[in-house]
């Protein structure tokens, strides 16, 4: 229980900047998180073959010469200044980040005390952003995924942008995949009636959200055109905060109770104390399946892409990218 308690703690900060001004347009009010806090628990068994330590994924050369975070770093970029790009973290692994942040503004490194999920990863820089860019629209992105053409990817991100930007901003735009096959780990985007996955702008609004369905059932969504969730989110900051307050408000609210002292010399301690009283909860299974009637699909198609959870599907993208079979050969011993 985090206590707030008269003496405790040094006021807040009241004269928080916010960046450009906080009121800027375009681009300027464009915001990108990056969420890289994760452990990647089930590749952990490759990931240390290829760095002879514990590091998770998304700090591992996995697919080429840059890390995983890396390659999303120049991906995002295609569409969000760099200085508006916030990284999610854990303090446990600054040992393998420190030095890929050189140069970067301490303002964009969210750090967590420890991992808990996606929920609370994504709530904490929710809260951070909202301090320094209220009116800001934002595209979350996981760190460790592979898309066969990032320019064509990044296209439907800025189509997003522009479509939240231009509507009255109540909805959180997820990017739904054409799937390929009937695959039971990732989640599904159910919309509320088929979408054309040629046309970049058919938005649809969501009926419901599956989280790893049974391979039958996985069978069934895609036979209705139902789409893959990609895990690329954009919306208004505030359309996130609003979504996550209406399906986990516990949750809400224990950030709310810190956010006067987000960005002061409380954060730290006062996160600290946040963090080791809640449970871990995936934002997927906590807001967005709870939430559907807060979503809209923007359907993407053309290129391919996994989520690199499973050695498998790592296998698949260095095939794609044409990596030497002796390589490959070499993760599979």
């Amino acid at each position: 229980m985090i206590k707030l308690t008269a003496g405790s703690i040094a006021p807040p900060d009241t004269s928080l900047r916010t960046v450009n001004g906080g009121a800027s347009t375009g681009k300027g009010e464009r915001w990108a998180v990056i969420l890289a806090g994760g452990e990647g628990s089930r590749l952990r068994p490759l990931t240390r073959m290829m760095s002879g330590d514990e590091r998770p994924k998304q700090f591992c050369k996995v697919l080429g010469d840059e890390t995983l975070l890396d390659q999303t770093r120049r991906r995002v970029a295609l569409a969000v200044r760099p200085a508006q790009t916030l990284f999610v973290l854990t303090k446990t692994h600054e040992q393998f980040y420190g030095r890929q942040f050189d140069g970067v503004d301490s303002h964009q490194l969210v750090v967590q005390p420890e991992n808990s999920g996606t929920a609370p990863a994504i709530l904490y820089s929710l809260c951070r952003l909202a301090r320094i860019a209220p009116t800001s629209s934002v595209a979350f992105f996981p760190s460790d995924h592979y898309f066969s053409d990032d320019r064509a990817f990044m296209a439907h991100v800025e189509s997003a942008f522009s479509l939240a930007g231009s509507r009255d901003g109540d909805a959180v735009i997820l990017l739904g995949i054409k799937p390929d096959r009937p695959e039971g780990e990732y989640g599904w985007i159910e919309p509320v009636s088929p979408v054309d996955t040629n046309n970049t702008g058919a938005l649809c609004r969501v009926h419901r959200f599956w989280e790893k369905p049974a391979h039958d059932v996985a069978r069934a969504l895609m036979r209705r055109g139902c789409l893959w969730n990609s895990f690329v989110m954009v919306g208004r900051t505030t359309a996130f905060l609003e979504m996550i307050r209406r399906a986990s408000p516990e949750l809400f609210d224990l950030f709310k109770r810190i956010d006067p002292y987000l960005n002061t010399s409380c954060e730290e301690r006062l996160v600290g104390e946040l963090y080791s009283g809640i449970r871990e909860s995936n934002f997927s299974q906590e807001v967005l399946a709870a939430r559907p009637e807060d979503l809209s699909v923007l359907p993407v198609a053309g290129l391919r892409w996994s989520d690199l959870g499973l050695p498998q599907r790592v296998l698949s993208a260095m095939a794609d990218l044409g990596l030497t079979q002796g390589r490959r050969q070499g993760f599979r011993a």
